[in-house]
């Protein structure tokens, strides 16, 4: 097999691995969640979602029937040997993976209206770079992006004068605004940053860190903690209904801002969140930090 070639079976397979299982933080902090609730319909929420898991891998098919778009958000060593093929490696592996998983077609052109039926089209799958000088490594990272909770994401810029009580009333609306849509318990990304297409940017990067990571400014974990704890005092729970925990978590990414502006944007990942890591080597050597006791 040519090394192309065993770079797109390799995503491929991490493709229909993240489908079908959750990382394994994102399962941990579920489990902790349904042992905090005491009302006996979220017990048996919970109970559904994780027997809903194990069947999704007894029968190795996605665990949400929306797998979303999918989006790669790549840390690129610039002496990796693959990178001036990865684009292309990727789209392959999307459109394989589209029917060997099986993935449901999403991806529909804006102005013809119609379905590539591959997950493939107008600069889909979504592909965002970072590039990291004198490395030979590529990370990796899958997130599936679905309907009801990260693609109807919302950002606002705001006077420097509004301060960060305007930035939490929004976060705290917008949260209370996806409700049951979003398929509680969810994880909220939120971007701070200097105009919107800065702060959506981080927004949906908070949503791809581990889960139990704080952000590395100490103001900036306090904030996550003050957002995370009006959330969950809401009484909402699982599926919206009553409950102790609306949320798994709040994660916020931020960047220095113009003296004139305060830029914020939200998304929210479900409790289905599907995001893996994989850590490739120039050889194709592989790790998957998100999950343990795997192959591919």
């Amino acid at each position: 097999m040519c090394k192309t070639e065993k770079f797109i079976t390799l995503l491929e397979k991490f493709i229909a691995l993240c489908a079908v299982r959750l990382s394994d933080d994102v399962m941990s902090r579920l489990d902790e969640m349904r042992k905090e609730e005491d009302s006996p319909l979220q017990k048996a929420i919970y109970d559904s979602y994780f027997e809903n898991f194990k069947m999704a891998i007894k029968q190795n098919r996605p665990c949400c029937q929306d797998t979303g778009m999918l989006q790669f958000y790549i840390k690129a060593g610039t002496e990796f040997p693959f990178l001036d093929i990865t684009q292309n490696v990727i789209t392959e592996a999307v459109r394989r993976a589209t029917v060997s998983v099986p993935l449901r077609p999403n991806a529909v052109n804006y102005f013809d209206e119609k379905n590539s039926g591959d997950n493939t089209g107008e600069r889909t799958p979504w592909i965002d770079w970072e590039i990291i000088p004198k490395s030979k490594d590529m990370e990796l990272t899958l997130y599936f992006s679905g309907a009801g909770c990260s693609l109807p994401g919302q950002a606002k810029v705001f006077k420097p004068s509004d301060g960060l009580d305007a930035v939490i009333s929004f976060v705290l609306d917008a949260v209370c605004g996806a409700g049951v849509n979003a398929c509680p318990p969810l994880l909220v990304g939120v971007g701070l940053g200097h105009n919107i297409e800065n702060a959506a940017s981080l927004s949906k990067k908070a949503v791809l860190r581990l889960l139990g990571t704080k952000h590395p400014h100490l103001k900036g974990a306090e904030l996550e903690k003050r957002i995370l704890d009006a959330l969950n005092n809401l009484g909402m729970g699982a599926q919206g209904l009553r409950g102790k925990n609306a949320v798994m978590g709040v994660h916020l990414e931020s960047s220095a801002r113009h003296t004139a502006t305060r830029a914020c944007a939200v998304n929210v990942s479900c409790y289905v969140l599907r995001r893996g890591i994989i850590n490739l080597k120039s050889n194709l050597s592989f790790e998957t930090p998100t999950f343990k006791d795997v192959t591919l």
